[in-house]
């Protein structure tokens, strides 16, 4: 039987950010979206603020998201920068996804708002843990559109999106991570 280190451990070491074109066409149950939130809520939280806050798009609702990208790319970007294969980008991802959950953030005022992020990165970790266990892909995402989707995901004036968590089940082979070695990122003081 395995430890929980090692199961955790393997967790870890296998998480991968797997991305919408690997998906394919399975629905992931409410209930596994509902497992992978619910870990969100045990990350750390400095005076417990609790920052993270979601929406969860599904079905029509992945359309309408990738309308309101494709939108806002339009009316943002300078006409000169507009590249279409960006503009379709945005419908073909949300299809592609079975499940889309903007990750956001509120904002208290009792803490820097550093901490809050951090706490919220927290929350996406867990989720991300907790999709890899269940085997669903997912990939947090952030482009510059999401500081404008509020009004679209009816956030509160204290509340800002900082991305998007793309998630669907996929037929991926497991591949080795690319990182150097822990040693070279550590120094020890001792005496």
């Amino acid at each position: 039987m395995s430890t929980t280190y090692e199961i955790i451990s393997k967790v870890i070491k296998e998480r991968r950010s797997i991305f919408p074109a690997s998906y394919i066409k399975k629905e992931i149950p409410v209930e596994v979206i509902d497992q992978i939130l619910e870990t969100a809520n045990y990350a750390p939280t400095h005076k417990l603020t609790q920052p993270w806050r979601f929406t969860v798009i599904r079905k029509a609702g992945l359309a309408k998201l990738g309308e309101e990208l494709g939108r806002l790319y339009k009316d943002l970007v300078p006409s000169h920068q507009f590249l279409q294969k960006k503009y379709d980008s945005f419908a073909e991802k949300t299809s592609q996804s079975d499940c889309i959950i903007s990750i956001n953030m509120a904002v208290s005022g009792k803490i820097p708002e550093w901490e809050e992020l951090a706490a919220v990165s927290c929350a996406v970790q867990n989720m991300a843990l907790t999709a890899e266990s269940l085997n669903v892909g997912a990939y947090w995402s952030s482009p510059p559109l999401i500081e404008s989707l509020s009004d679209f995901l009816g956030l509160k004036e204290n509340e800002k999106c900082i991305g998007l968590f793309y998630m669907g089940y996929h037929n991926e082979t497991p591949w080795a991570p690319n990182r150097t070695p822990m040693a070279d990122k550590v120094r020890w003081i001792e005496d």
